[in-house]
């Protein structure tokens, strides 16, 4: 989104981009101070990457079970989920937001 390689953060942030990788595909966690140390590499604030997560676990949960979900984790785990997720963010950001609004109605009905 803020048109930084990972390659390039990986150097910003002093590791190896498969490392980067391994994070952005969930292979890996990262720990509270890596991800302060990127927000730090891409000059945004921790809470950049919290954007969206604003209502409380109960809420996010409830919401979920009703989509169908059993848990909020298992969606991040799920290897097609997450390809789709990448796939998306490769996708010009102008067309992104058609998209974006076309699943939305979808899945309205």
């Amino acid at each position: 989104m803020l048109g930084v390689t990972q390659q390039q953060l990986g150097t910003k942030v002093g590791i190896k981009f498969q490392q980067i990788q391994k994070y952005e595909t969930g292979m890996n966690r990262i720990s509270a101070s890596r991800l302060w140390d990127i927000a730090e590499a891409l000059e945004v604030p921790v809470s950049f990457f919290f954007e969206g997560f604003d209502k409380s676990d109960e809420i996010l949960e409830a919401e979920m079970q009703a989509a169908g979900e059993a848990q909020q984790g298992d969606l991040l785990s799920d290897k097609e989920a997450l390809e789709l997720v990448r796939s998306y963010y490769a996708i010009p950001e102008n067309q992104r937001r058609k998209l974006f609004d076309l699943a939305r109605v979808l899945s309205a009905s």
